[in-house]
């Protein structure tokens, strides 16, 4: 078991609420942010998405300069930045700007799904597939553009040379698990919400970890979702949200993000659907005490060196004591 030294984060969305404006919004992602720096988590990611109304982190790399303004210590970034929908010399120059401003605070996480569906990932990019397919020579050329060795080539981002934003390859499936391991970079696994290969992509890059320049070790993140209240009963019924916004993407009906209501049968029945079950496999809903105990199986099972929990709530209040509760039990797991 490797508990003792676990880094805890977290991973928004920059979801709007019922009956919320894309302002308040906005608003509560830096209100998170802040509150996250206070309770001690290491960083705060934002993750990029496209053509969903009941999604605000579209334009990733500002939202991030929003909530690191808005911040002192707390480290900042993309969780991820989906690399086929954009130039790696934008994304190179945007970041690197990023880390002049805020310096040795910008992460840049990098993933290859579109983050969208397939006819806006067309509008974004034309090419997305062939970029999607050339997704570890596009890594490659982040790479290029943030190191200094770049200073005498003709295309150059001046801004990102020698910039500190350390780099980390996001999946979903094993194909990422041997790119990060091949490069030698910190991977982090979406299995708040894509469960089946996390075993093995975690078995996989630990076995074929490549030491880089920077990274020696093999460094795993997990996503988790994260629900606390004070009791196990509150926790089901603010759980009630995020089953109905499962049930959007599943029959392509996406709304903003709903109040919750009591959990009724037909929501229990929702959510011993095999598919839902299966998408929701590593969600700790309850208590402090219910999830300190989920949590620390979890992490007895993974290994990982580090969580990043994800908070589907309506209310924003709701989200930040459940992220509170979070950061007391990972530091009670110490």
């Amino acid at each position: 078991m490797k508990t003792k030294h676990t880094k805890y984060s977290i991973l928004d969305l920059a979801l709007v609420s019922q009956g919320q404006t894309l302002q308040q919004t906005f608003a509560n992602v830096l209100q998170l942010a802040q509150q996250a720096e206070k309770f001690g988590y290491t960083r705060y990611w934002l993750a990029e998405h496209h053509n969903a109304s009941n999604i605000g982190s579209s334009a990733t790399s500002i939202l991030i300069g929003y909530a690191a303004q808005g911040t002192k210590t707390l480290r900042i970034g993309a969780g991820g930045i989906m690399l086929p929908n954009h130039s790696p010399l934008i994304i190179a120059e945007q970041f690197g700007t990023l880390a002049a401003l805020y310096p040795n605070r910008i992460d840049l996480g990098l993933g290859r799904a579109p983050g969208t569906d397939r006819e806006t990932a067309q509008a974004i990019r034309t090419d997305f597939m062939q970029a999607a397919q050339q997704f570890p020579k596009e890594v490659e050329k982040i790479q290029t553009y943030f190191s200094i060795d770049n200073a005498e080539a003709m295309v150059r981002a001046t801004v990102a040379e020698g910039a500190n934003v350390p780099i980390y390859i996001l999946g979903s499936s094993t194909d990422s698990a041997h790119l990060a391991a091949r490069k030698g970079l910190p991977y982090a696994f979406a299995s708040h919400f894509a469960t089946t290969h996390l075993f093995e992509a975690i078995k996989i890059y630990r076995e074929e970890f490549q030491p880089s320049e920077d990274v020696k070790e093999p460094y795993v993140m997990a996503g988790v979702n994260i629900i606390i209240a004070e009791t196990d009963e509150e926790a089901q019924r603010l759980s009630t949200s995020l089953i109905r916004m499962i049930v959007g993407i599943f029959t392509g009906r996406r709304a903003n993000v709903q109040p919750p209501t009591d959990m009724t049968e037909d929501l229990k029945d929702i959510m011993r659907n095999p598919q839902v079950h299966q998408m929701l496999k590593y969600s700790f809903i309850g208590s402090k005490a219910t999830v300190k105990a989920q949590v620390k199986e979890f992490l007895d099972q993974t290994n990982a060196e580090e969580l990043i929990a994800v908070t589907h709530l309506y209310d924003i209040n709701d989200r930040i004591r459940s992220y509170e509760l979070f950061a007391e039990i990972m530091e009670e797991l110490r």
